[in-house]
């Protein structure tokens, strides 16, 4: 403990650092210094020697190119570890890229998690994160993370509804008084879009294309609601019939018919949740409006979607894509703030009562 507070300052003992340990990407804040990093959750791992060749953006430029002795893994599926060990090895690598490398400074992490996630899943990433260079670590659920992130004050006694499409996993959530009173967690996300679109092609056009090409092409002309102006893209595949590259023309018409499945499990799970809210705050809901966060929220149209479905104005946070990063370092302030405010009702509640009271109410503690 001593050295502890010697080289605190140092080394960076004790640092507020919040992580989004996403499907698709994962996101380190770090308290007064922002987003530090930003990268893809892959690791490429060389099986005849059980080594990690990259992690990141370098290991995602290898997807779909690699001979057979080297393997590019996401380790985390549908938003929970589907790989443990990778999954530590790549929390490492991100931790030390953002503090450095030193033995003495282990920072307080707080690591988000979908808001359906099982007690034994939650310990996985607890263990993990732990096992990276954690001192302390503090699980919040994503949509709490992604409401703070988006500057929205979950401590007051008003309903907000938040919904955080990832790569993996959308949760949905209505927050009020810094906690969840109804949510859900929907394994439908962005890499549902990506599918989405490689099966279409596949069945329309009889071509294959990779996991890289369909999400090119979500994000340049996906969509889900009808544009008034219509978008195409040129995308390579592999024609199916005859074996051999191909070019083709894909217009957002095309993306709209693709992505209406899994844009409409979206907007039907938000209905439910309002369904189950109760009605004082879906008033306030209703006047404060839906609030969508998360790279998946980006897709042109969905949030016009669920505005029509719902009869609510449905608006994207600045920043989507870090809301939950940024909510998730900042939910270790918040959680310290609420300590703060509670010592202090407890210390006025204490002086309120007559002092022979207190003598018994201390000898009892003691």
């Amino acid at each position: 403990m001593f050295l502890e507070k010697i080289f605190g300052s140092i080394f960076g003992f004790g640092e507020s650092i919040g992580i989004d340990l996403g499907t698709a990407s994962v996101l380190v804040y770090i308290k007064g210094k922002g987003i530090v990093v930003r990268e893809p959750s892959v690791v490429t791992i060389d099986k005849n020697t059980d080594t990690i060749l990259a992690v990141g953006n370098e290991a995602r430029e290898m997807i779909g190119k690699t001979p057979g002795n080297i393997v590019a893994i996401r380790p985390l599926r549908e938003g929970v570890i589907s790989d443990y060990e990778t999954t530590e090895r790549m929390l490492k690598y991100f931790i030390q890229k953002a503090v450095g490398s030193h033995p003495i400074a282990k920072p307080t992490i707080a690591v988000c998690v979908p808001s359906s996630i099982t007690e034994v899943e939650k310990r996985a990433v607890e263990d993990a994160t732990r096992q990276a260079g954690a001192r302390k670590v503090l699980i919040i659920e994503e949509p709490v993370a992604a409401a703070i992130g988006a500057g929205i004050d979950i401590g007051k006694a008003c309903g907000s509804m938040v919904v955080d499409i990832g790569g993996g996993t959308t949760d949905i959530a209505v927050i009020s008084l810094g906690g969840t009173v109804v949510s859900t967690s929907l394994k439908v996300a962005g890499d549902n879009f990506d599918e989405a679109i490689i099966k279409h092609m596949r069945k329309k056009h009889n071509l294959l294309i990779g996991e890289r090409s369909a999400e090119n092409l979500k994000i340049n002309i996906g969509t889900a609601y009808a544009r008034t102006m219509p978008v195409s893209m040129d995308i390579r595949g592999r024609n199916l019939i005859t074996g051999l590259p191909r070019n083709i023309t894909v217009t957002s018409e095309e993306m709209l018919e693709a992505l209406s499945e899994p844009v409409s499990m979206i907007a039907d799970a938000v209905h439910g949740i309002l369904e189950k809210t109760p009605p004082e705050l879906a008033a306030d809901i209703s006047d404060r409006g839906i609030v969508m966060t998360g790279g998946g929220s980006l897709l042109y149209g969905l949030d016009k979607l669920i505005a029509e479905r719902t009869h609510i104005n449905t608006m994207i946070a600045e920043d989507a894509i870090s809301c939950v990063a940024l909510g998730t370092g900042k939910y270790i302030e918040y959680e310290e703030r609420m300590k703060r405010i509670g010592a202090k009702r407890r210390e006025r509640e204490m002086n309120s009562v007559p002092s022979d009271i207190q003598e018994g109410v201390r000898s009892r503690q003691e």
